[in-house]
């Protein structure tokens, strides 16, 4: 094997998306061996649906985490944004298409996003206290001022929109068919748009440059405050269409059904080697992480483990995540110190 094969190996074993991948394919093949349904046509669209709300909110949560903070607040904003849309459109009795529900969303999405921003990035406020804050106050309004309660009916567009369906998939064996929701385009729109800023533009490299050091970020020309402030809002702009799209897939609108959502969504970033601290990871990383999440909370039944160990699992999973992103930072500062220690025995 080449220097440069060997190389590239190296700095593969270095990252967690080998690892977690290997554990996804693992975990599918045992389901798939004790069940023998795991990859039929059905089951796999049904973890593709279930895919969309986690993801879209794992991009978001991606960001927070890359640039070196932690925002507890999405599932809050996400429930506000679709409850305050659902309830208003009901209220006027619109009979649309779903197209003024996604634009009303996106800006309830949008304010909300930049009341986080402007604490975070023009205050310099912690991210996990500021969206820990904004979560109860996100809340606050729902259940007071909006007086939130179960809304078994909405709009027939929305309605329209979380029925429609890509195609149809039928398992021949049981029969059972499942369909593939139109909403999974945007999970897959959301993805390449993120994917492009980060890696393409001045914005998503002032976004890891945040998240591996604020001051070097800042001499390097970065402007802190504005890109945080801008991040935020870009980050309640897709949790509120993960709000919206999750409001059309169940025909209703329950106001606390997301809430609780953060921790699972935070694991499944972590897993994926995104670095607790900031600074590094990647978001084909975080979807598989957030994957591996889904696909334990949706498939282990397949297997005979009762959905009551569901917790369990989970946990053990949040408990892995964060233990390697804390032994990875470690590693890292280890590695500095060992580098400064032979500059100076070289001077």
């Amino acid at each position: 094997m080449t220097s440069i094969g060997q190389s590239y190996l190296k700095k593969l074993s270095r990252r967690n998306e080998p690892y977690v991948f290997l554990v996804l394919l693992a975990l599918c093949l045992l389901i798939e061996i004790r069940s023998g349904q795991f990859f039929s046509s059905n089951n796999l669209v049904d973890i593709s649906s279930a895919m969309i709300v986690p993801g879209l909110f794992a991009i978001g949560a991606f960001m927070v985490i890359v640039s070196g903070g932690i925002d507890v607040s999405f599932p809050a904003l996400a429930s506000l944004s679709a409850y305050a849309t659902t309830k208003f459109l009901l209220d006027i009795q619109y009979e649309g298409n779903v197209f003024l529900a996604l634009v009303i969303a996106l800006a309830i999405g949008a304010l909300l996003g930049a009341f986080n921003g402007l604490f975070i990035g023009y205050f310099k406020l912690p991210a996990l206290i500021v969206t820990l804050g904004s979560s109860s106050v996100f809340k606050g309004v729902m259940q007071g001022a909006l007086n939130s309660k179960q809304l078994t009916t909405i709009p027939v567009g929305m309605r329209e929109f979380g029925v429609s369906s890509l195609f149809i998939a039928k398992n021949p064996v049981s029969g059972l068919t499942s369909r593939m929701p139109v909403a999974f385009i945007a999970l897959v729109v959301v993805l390449a748009i993120v994917f492009v800023m980060l890696k393409y533009t001045m914005f998503g490299r002032a976004i890891y440059g945040i998240g591996g050091s604020e001051v070097s970020a800042h001499r390097a020309g970065f402007r802190v405050e504005r890109t945080k402030f801008i991040m935020y809002i870009l980050v309640g702009m897709i949790a509120s269409l993960a709000g919206i799209i999750r409001t059309c897939m169940m025909q209703q609108n329950h106001p606390t059904n997301m809430l609780g959502m953060e921790m699972n969504i935070i694991a499944g970033v972590v897993l994926g080697g995104t670095l607790i601290t900031g600074g590094r990871g990647t978001l084909l990383g975080s979807m598989l992480g957030t994957l591996l999440i889904v696909i334990v909370e949706n498939s282990l039944i397949l297997i005979g483990v009762p959905t009551s160990y569901k917790s369990v699992f989970v946990g053990a999973l949040i408990i892995v995540g964060t233990g390697m992103s804390a032994y990875q930072v470690m590693r890292m500062n280890t590695e500095k110190r060992t580098k400064g220690r032979r500059k100076e025995a070289v001077r």
